[in-house]
């Protein structure tokens, strides 16, 4: 950011005025963003740390997921068929809803069930108690999977959001005040260099109104003394209405 580069304004009190309300609301608004950056970043670390958690656990329980449907197979036999006969319809459904971060909307998953088990008489014959441990498993491991799949939508959408808002931050902070701070100091500078050159050229008048002055007056002195030695050397009037004193004898 040059320090020359400033935007484009006539120097005068009412651009002064704008361009200081300009940089206060830039700088309201850089502290908001400053601010909100802070809070989405609080957020995403808060969510990272809770994928991490829930990958690991997944982990976990995906392998007793595989093991206790092995067991499953291995007591009630193949299951597979009378699984897909009776899935007529989706038991467990996926609520969207929405939360809001510093003026950034989340999705959050929430899964709830509907209707009864389709799948509680399977089993019954034999194995239904590893079955039933089967179904149980899965059925954490589908919660943690929506659970997952929610971090990870959130994830996503705060990291674009921090990144847009520290664009603009940054934007404020290096482009946007300097700019205007470089607008406001040339534009007082200007106002500043006008008023030496009002002061400059009311003091150049002054000085020459004293100089026409004294040269006036010099010239009525002259004129005066002029006067005096004329009126001096011309000879006397006897038809003056000045009159001698009367002689009393």
């Amino acid at each position: 950011m040059g320090s020359g580069d400033k935007i484009n304004v006539f120097p005068s009190r009412m651009n002064l005025t704008a361009m200081k309300t300009r940089l206060k609301g830039a700088q309201k608004g850089h502290s908001l963003l400053k601010k909100k950056s802070d809070a989405l970043t609080l957020k995403f670390r808060a969510t990272l740390k809770k994928i991490i958690d829930n990958k690991t656990v997944m982990g976990n329980v995906m392998k007793a997921v595989y093991f206790s449907l092995a067991e499953a197979a291995y007591s009630a036999g193949d299951i597979s068929q009378t699984v897909i006969q009776n899935a007529d319809k989706a038991q467990n459904k996926i609520k969207f809803t929405k939360d809001n971060v510093a003026g950034v909307q989340l999705t959050n998953f929430t899964m709830h069930s509907e209707g009864g088990d389709v799948y509680q008489l399977t089993g019954l014959g034999r194995g239904g108690t590893t079955v039933t441990k089967c179904k149980e498993t899965a059925q954490k491991a589908l919660n943690l999977l929506v659970e997952l799949a929610s971090l990870q939508t959130s994830f996503i959408t705060l990291d674009e959001a921090i990144k847009v808002t520290n664009r603009r931050v940054n934007g404020i902070e290096y482009v946007i005040i300097p700019r205007l701070e470089n607008t406001i100091a040339y534009v007082i500078e200007e106002l500043d260099e006008r008023d030496r050159e009002e002061f400059y050229r009311l003091k150049k008048v002054q000085d020459k109104k004293k100089e026409m002055k004294a040269k006036k007056e010099k010239l009525l002195e002259e004129l005066a003394g002029r006067e005096a030695i004329k009126n001096a050397d011309a000879p006397m009037n006897i038809l003056e209405t000045e009159h001698d004193p009367d002689i009393m004898f």
